[in-house]
C-alpha cells in the first residue's frame, strides 16, 4: 500500500480524497495555488506545497511543478481527482516515469477513450450499442453532407477532442449543414487546438445516465448501477439521482452488461464512467467514457454504501476487485451548489462568503472546502459544495433536499441554492419526467430581496 499520496487538485474532491487517505492509514500531501492557501484541503493535508501562482496553467496544470512537490515530499503515488490533470495521458506518463503512481488510467488507456471518435469505434468493435453516425473523423464537408444524409436528420456534429458543450451544433436540416460546420470546427480549434468533428444521430427527447465501473489489473470489472445526469444547463451537470426514475430492472440488467463489457473490452483498470444517451423507448446508445472519478460519485456511494476513493485507490495498489455488480438499495441525490447567480444567467459571483450554515441530520451529507470567512477565487470552476441527500425512496429524498437547501445558508456571495429549492418543486421533476432539454424551458422565479 501507498505511504503517502499526493492530490494534484483542489477544493473539495482534494479533500476528499484526503479524507480516504486519512482513514487509510496513508500519509496526505496538497498543492495549492496562492489563490488557495486557505482552502480545507491546505489545512486538513499531513503537508502543503505552494505550486504556483492563481492561474490554472501556472499551477494546477503544470505538470513539472507538481512532479516536483511528489519527488520533494517522497509522495509515491498522485491522485488527480478530476478535472485539470485527471485524464492527461502526458501527466500519467510522466508519473509513470518518475515512478510514481498514477491513481488513475494509464496513458494508452486514457488516449484510445480520450478521443470520442476512437472511443466510439473502439465500443463498436466492443459489440457496445453506439450512436449511428460518422465511423470515426469527417475528412471534408462532402462527407460531412453524406454522412448526414446517409444518418438520417436531425444530426449532431461533435468535436473529437470536445469537452463541456464546446464545438457542438445541433442541425435539422440540410440547409444548415455547412454554417454548423464551419462554426463548431473553429470553436473546437479555438479551445482544444484541434478541429476534427464527428456526427451522430441526434437522440431527440435524450436521457443522460452512466454506469460507474471499476476494473483492476488482472482485466476483471463490475459495475455500480447508475446514475441519471440529465439535468443539465449547457452540457454542464446541475444535479443527479440513482437511481434513475426513468430506469427498469431490465433496462438496468442491460447497460449493466454493456458497461462491464465495454471495461473488460479494453482492460480498464481504475474507476470510470460509461455514459449513455437514452430515448424515449429506452435504446441506449454508448456517448463517451470518462476515465476518472466523477463530480456525481457520492450519490453512487450512499445507496451502495461504498468508498469509490478508496476502490481506486486499492485497484491502483494492485488489489483486485470482488468482481460483485452493486444495485442501489437507497434513493440518493446530489445538487451541485456553485457561485453563481441564478437570478442574473447564472453569472459567477466570487468573493469573500460572510456567513455560512451547513445543513445536517440523517442521510444529508456535504462536501465542501469552504466555510464562513473564506474567500472564493474568480480563477476556477464556481462550484463550491455538493449537497447529498440519500432515502428509502425518491420522494424521501426529494423532500429531505428541499429541508436541507432551506437549511443551508451562504451569505456574502450569490449561489445557487435558490435555484436548486425551486427545481424540487418543479412538477416534471417531482413526476421524475425530465430529459437534457428540461432546462431549456426552466424559468426560475425571481425572488424579491429581503
Amino acid at each position: 500500500m501507498f505511504k503517502k499520496v499526493l492530490i494534484a487538485n483542489r477544493g473539495e474532491i482534494a479533500l476528499r480524497v484526503i479524507r480516504t487517505c486519512k482513514e487509510m492509514g496513508i500519509k496526505t500531501v496538497a498543492v495549492y495555488s496562492t489563490a488557495d492557501a486557505e482552502s480545507l484541503h491546505v489545512k486538513f493535508a499531513d503537508e502543503a506545497v505552494c505550486i504556483g501562482p492563481p492561474s490554472s496553467s501556472l499551477s494546477y496544470l503544470k505538470i513539472s511543478n507538481i512532479i516536483s512537490a511528489a519527488e520533494i515530499t517522497n509522495a509515491d503515488a498522485i491522485h488527480p481527482g478530476y478535472g485539470f490533470l485527471s485524464e492527461n495521458a502526458k501527466f500519467s506518463k510522466i508519473c509513470e516515469e518518475h515512478g510514481i503512481k498514477f491513481i488513475g488510467a494509464s496513458p494508452e488507456m486514457i488516449d484510445r477513450m480520450g478521443d470520442k471518435a476512437n472511443a466510439k469505434a473502439t465500443m463498436k468493435a466492443a459489440g457496445v450499442p453506439c450512436v449511428p453516425g460518422s465511423d470515426g473523423i469527417i475528412n471534408s464537408f462532402e462527407d460531412c453532407e453524406k454522412i448526414a444524409k446517409e444518418t438520417g436528420y436531425p444530426v449532431m456534429l461533435k468535436a473529437s477532442a470536445g469537452g463541456g458543450g464546446k464545438g457542438m451544433r445541433g442541425v435539422f436540416k440540410p440547409e444548415n449543414l455547412r454554417d454548423a460546420w464551419d462554426s463548431a470546427r473553429q470553436e473546437s480549434k479555438a479551445a482544444f487546438g484541434n478541429d476534427d468533428m464527428y456526427m451522430e444521430k441526434l437522440i431527440e427527447e435524450p436521457r443522460h445516465i452512466e454506469i460507474q465501473i471499476v476494473g483492476d489489473s488482472t482485466g476483471k470489472a463490475c459495475h455500480l448501477s447508475e446514475r441519471d445526469c440529465s439535468i443539465q444547463r449547457r452540457h454542464q451537470k446541475l444535479t443527479e439521482e440513482t437511481p434513475s426514475p426513468f430506469m427498469t430492472d431490465e433496462l438496468r440488467e442491460k447497460m449493466g452488461k454493456a458497461a462491464v463489457k465495454a471495461a473488460e473490452y479494453i482492460k480498464y483498470e481504475g474507476a470510470g464512467t460509461i455514459e449513455f444517451l437514452v430515448d424515449k423507448h429506452r435504446n441506449f446508445y454508448f456517448m463517451e467514457m470518462n476515465t476518472r472519478i466523477q463530480v456525481e460519485h457520492p450519490i453512487t456511494e450512499q445507496v451502495i454504501d461504498f468508498d469509490l476513493i478508496r476502490e481506486q485507490i486499492l485497484v491502483a495498489a494492485g488489489v483486485p476487485i470482488s468482481g460483485k455488480n452493486y444495485l442501489p438499495k437507497l434513493h440518493s441525490i446530489e445538487c451541485r451548489i456553485n457561485a453563481e447567480d441564478p437570478f442574473n444567467g447564472f453569472r459567477p459571483s466570487p468573493g469573500a462568503i460572510t456567513t455560512l450554515h451547513a445543513p445536517g441530520g440523517h442521510g444529508v451529507r456535504l462536501d465542501t472546502h469552504v466555510y464562513a470567512g473564506y474567500t472564493i477565487p474568480p480563477n476556477y470552476d464556481s462550484m463550491i459544495a455538493k449537497l447529498i441527500t440519500t432515502a428509502q425512496t425518491r420522494e424521501e429524498a426529494i423532500n429531505k433536499m428541499k429541508r436541507a437547501l432551506d437549511e443551508f445558508v451562504i451569505e456574502g456571495i450569490k449561489t445557487t441554492i435558490p435555484f436548486h429549492r425551486q427545481l424540487m418543486d418543479h412538477p416534471d421533476y417531482l413526476a421524475g419526467n425530465y430529459t437534457t432539454k428540461f432546462m431549456e424551458d426552466f424559468v426560475i422565479e425571481k425572488q424579491v430581496e429581503e
